[in-house]
């Protein structure tokens, strides 16, 4: 499979940024917010992550999100909440959104079957809603922004079957597969991609597990049990994300597992990038979280000011309704991949990663 360079993924990021006023690509809602021009320029938008155990959302996410916003639109608000992980406090967040006349909602969902509700009184209120990296189960969507995630579990699984095959590691060996929350839509893409991988590989799925609220301390928690019952059966484990990777590798630790089992990631995170370079993680998948945050800042403001947008893609809901989407290509990240890819990119500086724990490795393996 030939995985597109991060170059060019911004690029093509870049291109879709220029598509924001084109001609609008309708799924039978209104890809306007109803916004008059008078107070366009004043609009409020509304941003709503879902969770705080997971890093990228409050150190990219967010502060790629405002400030393309706000070049935008330099009298627009932002008006922003973190749903903590709670899809009932996501719901009232954006209920109060609502009242204080948001223009547009940007919703990553915590629980994509619960926020169709939010959908719906959105739409009450004319107000269009972007699908925000995670998909959302209502055909009343605006728009949504993410990247291909069946790919991102393909690319994960690849690299953990092609790592142990390169290391001899005989078929009918063991995998352990600690997936993302069972609440987003997302994580079920990503599990379904690293299956189509490892189901066909020889390699054998000792157990699997959804990660509730992708809690990191929740897969530590499990993985701490299969190792009981698995010991040294497990020669590879599946982490979706890197904060259960970190959760997983904590406990591979604590049992005194040695040597570790090559592991899997997601979000290129700093503490896991450094874990690759430490050599506890084996990979992780590259999002440029940057075009993707910045795609959807320009289309809420294009969304406040009654513009009509035209989607590069479309994707189905778990109902079948087809969401005009922007779909990004992620990037697969092993130890040398890092200089040519976050590094490259200015996602990190190399003194954010090669800390004096670090430095050592990050010579070794030509990052500077």
């Amino acid at each position: 499979m030939k995985i597109a360079t991060t170059r060019a993924v911004i690029a093509t990021a870049a291109l879709l940024l220029a598509a924001g006023s084109l001609t609008a690509c309708s799924n039978g809602s209104s890809n306007s917010s109803g916004a008059s021009t008078a107070n366009a320029s004043s609009a409020k938008i509304g941003l709503l992550l879902p969770d705080s155990v997971t890093a990228r959302y409050e150190s990219a996410d967010k502060p790629y999100f405002e400030a393309k916003g706000k070049s935008l639109c330099p009298d627009c608000t932002v008006l922003y909440s973190n749903a903590d992980g709670d899809a009932a406090k996501q719901q009232q967040q954006a209920e109060s959104m609502l009242t204080q006349g948001v223009s547009v909602l940007v919703l990553d969902p915590f629980d994509g079957e619960a926020a169709a509700s939010i959908v719906s009184e959105a739409k009450a209120k004319n107000v269009p809603v972007i699908s925000y990296d995670r998909l959302i189960n209502s055909p009343d969507i605006s728009f949504y922004i993410s990247f291909d995630n069946e790919k991102v579990g393909e690319l994960q699984g690849q690299a953990l079957v092609d790592k142990l095959k390169k290391d001899g590691v005989p078929a009918g060996s063991g995998i352990l597969m600690v997936n993302g929350s069972p609440t987003d839509n997302n994580a079920t893409l990503f599990k379904k991609g690293a299956h189509s991988i490892i189901d066909p590989s020889g390699y054998k799925v000792l157990a699997e597990f959804d990660t509730p609220g992708w809690d990191p301390a929740k897969a530590q928690d499990w993985v701490a049990g299969q190792i009981t019952q698995f010991g040294s059966q497990i020669t590879g484990l599946y982490a979706a994300n890197d904060g259960t990777a970190g959760g997983a590798i904590a406990s591979l630790k604590a049992a005194n597992v040695s040597p570790l089992p090559p592991v899997t990631g997601q979000d290129a995170e700093l503490a896991g990038i450094q874990r690759i370079l430490a050599g506890d993680q084996y990979m992780t998948v590259y999002k440029a979280l940057k075009p993707e945050a910045e795609q959807a800042a320009t289309l809420a403001v294009s969304l406040a000011k009654g513009e009509t947008v035209k989607a590069t893609s479309t994707t189905k809901t778990a109902g079948g309704a087809e969401i005009p989407s922007f779909l990004l290509v992620p990037a697969a990240v092993t130890v040398d991949k890092i200089q040519s890819t976050v590094v490259a990119d200015g996602f990190y500086t190399v003194a954010q990663i090669c800390t004096a724990d670090y430095a050592a490795a990050c010579a070794a393996n030509g990052i500077k």
